[in-house]
């Protein structure tokens, strides 16, 4: 179960008359999960793309190949990228994106496990947010997923 509760998220997002997506990558699915585990979320919640692998991100949300060979999947380049892709695919008027090192492989020397960026973006704006978080691979993608509904939820409020 989600340690965030996305019922703030939600409140807020049936206030505005919006509706949001996601693109997930190191969470592979937490943050759909955290919002569906409330009923009548379906009147928020567009959909979320779990795009794990960089072809996915290109095919999917439209993440430009150069970006990827440039700064790698695990940057605010792509996160801010993954954000906007989602608002396109899904039609949403406010999306949230991550991409990060839940280890326990995957770091290189400038990149540790636990390195994830957040995106949240309302389609004109898009805020990104770099997070080093501590534990094992299962804490690194939960403290990803709540930071991420605390984000979306945050920028809704006017407090990003």
């Amino acid at each position: 179960m989600p340690l965030c509760d996305p019922k703030g998220l939600i409140g807020a997002l049936r206030a505005k008359g919006l509706r949001m997506s996601a693109a997930e990558s190191c969470t592979g699915g937490l943050i759909g999960y955290a919002i569906t585990s409330e009923p009548g979320s379906s009147e928020v919640f567009m959909g979320s793309a779990v795009t794990y692998s960089n072809e996915s991100k290109e095919r999917i949300l439209g993440v430009s190949h150069d970006i990827l060979e440039m700064h790698g999947a695990v940057s605010e380049e792509t996160a801010r990228s993954m954000a906007m892709g989602s608002i396109a695919a899904y039609g949403s008027d406010v999306s949230v994106a991550v991409t990060g090192i839940a280890g326990p492989g995957g770091a290189t020397e400038t990149k540790p496990v636990g390195l994830v960026f957040i995106a949240v973006s309302d389609g004109s704006r898009c805020i990104v947010s770099k997070f080093i978080f501590d534990g094992d691979r299962q804490s690194v993608r939960q403290q990803t997923a709540d930071e991420a509904i605390r984000m979306l939820e945050d920028m809704l409020e006017g407090k990003l």
